[in-house]
């Protein structure tokens, strides 16, 4: 993907002096104290920052907050306990600025973190004015906040389009490069595994997938409804009945181009869906009608964790059973084992994948880990993001 990186400008000594504006992706869990519970988002967007005033640049950076409501200041909404945090960070001031549509009084080696940009009007419509008017306070900008690549706001898109110059962050740039290296040009075989509780939730991202992948692992709910697809009975599980016929167009789409959609051979059934529930191994036809899938079998998670370990390619997105529960645990804890071990560039994405990748330390074995669920999506759907889109017509104008 041609675009402009901000490592390219650093490399030809074209930030001193320069007003850099940042979009980072600061939207950090708060207490209802309104103290920060978890800052991997703070900390991952300080390269850019550290490498803008290293630079010598004067570097402004904002991002959203939560939900507010635009025009509307209330204190919750406010960027002030991320400015305390990313101070301690850097063992530097970091001045917080209300108001800055209009202008920011800045020097070059100064660093402003400027108030929650959804909190101006014209922001989540991209209004041209409102962009306009970001644009003028800088020389560049930079976006760094992968999370928002799917959506064209005034922070993320319209600023670009307006700006002297507009770059991709290392952050950005380097969520680039992973996608590509997975999707654009990927090393054969390509596996992916979509999992979740609901094929309608999916269904793109399935049919996308089905005519670039040459594996096609289904988990959770998905799984079921393609087990009613292969004529498989599935008792009381969670499944989307109405949704077998594109269940089965993605499985002949697979088998036209001679690639394969796994189905379970063996399942890991309770009664209930409940943690103390017993968990009971059957075969794939021998579940009851009052049976609940949790989980995929030690069969078939040995047979899909080969296939894993031939891969030359992985993404995954989704854990395939019930693993916050550890007797349904097995099949994604398996899976994610045989994702360490594959010698295959992988690349995952989505909260409960993350969450699975915390819960079995494999994190370092990964390729790459996608910070941003609704983006990370968009782009196993096929579309083409507005942050993408953007920088590359800025890079080509």
């Amino acid at each position: 993907m041609n675009i402009l990186r901000l490592s390219d400008l650093i490399a030809a000594g074209k930030l001193k002096g320069q007003r850099v504006f940042i979009r980072a992706d600061l939207n950090v869990p708060l207490d209802d104290a309104g103290h920060i519970t978890e800052d991997t988002r703070i900390r991952a967007s300080l390269p850019a920052i550290r490498q803008c005033l290293e630079a010598g640049a004067a570097v402004m950076v904002t991002s959203h907050l939560g939900r507010p409501t635009e025009g509307e200041f209330k204190p919750e909404d406010s960027l002030a306990p991320v400015a305390a945090r990313m101070a301690e960070l850097l063992g530097r001031p970091v001045r917080l600025q209300a108001d800055w549509v209009d202008g920011v009084a800045i020097e070059p080696g100064e660093l402003v973190l400027l108030e929650n940009c959804r909190l101006n009007k014209g922001e989540k419509k991209n209004k041209p004015e409102l962009a306009q008017k970001m644009a003028q306070l800088c020389d560049v900008f930079v976006h760094d906040a992968f999370g928002t690549a799917h959506r064209a706001e005034a922070s993320t898109h319209g600023i670009a389009e307006y700006a002297k110059t507009a770059c991709a962050g290392p952050l950005l740039a380097a969520e680039i490069d992973a996608i590509s290296k997975a999707l654009a040009s990927p090393q054969r075989p390509l596996v992916a595994i979509v999992a979740g509780s609901k094929v309608s939730t999916k269904l793109t991202i399935l049919q996308s997938l089905a005519s670039k992948v040459d594996g096609l692992i289904v988990g959770g709910g998905i799984a079921n409804t393609f087990m009613l697809a292969a004529g498989l009975k599935i008792g009381k599980s969670l499944a989307e009945p109405d949704l077998v016929g594109d269940a089965r167009a993605v499985i002949e789409a697979m088998k036209a181009r001679g690639a394969a959609v796994p189905i379970p051979v063996d399942v890991v059934c309770a009664k209930t869906f409940a943690a103390d529930a017993p968990a009971t191994i059957k075969a794939a036809d021998e579940v009851q009608d009052d049976d609940l899938i949790l989980d995929i079998g030690p069969q078939t998670a040995a047979l899909l964790a080969e296939q894993l370990r031939l891969a030359g390619t992985i993404v995954w997105n989704g854990p395939v059973g019930v693993f916050e529960f550890d007797a349904f645990a097995h099949g994604t804890e398996t899976l994610a084992r045989a994702i360490a071990e594959s010698p295959a560039f992988s690349i995952a994405g989505g909260g409960d994948t993350l969450a699975a990748i915390a819960k079995y330390g494999i994190s370092e074995q990964v390729g790459y880990i996608s910070t941003g669920g609704g983006a990370f999506l968009e782009v196993l759907e096929g579309k083409t993001l507005p942050a993408f889109e953007i920088l590359q017509r800025r890079a080509a104008g």
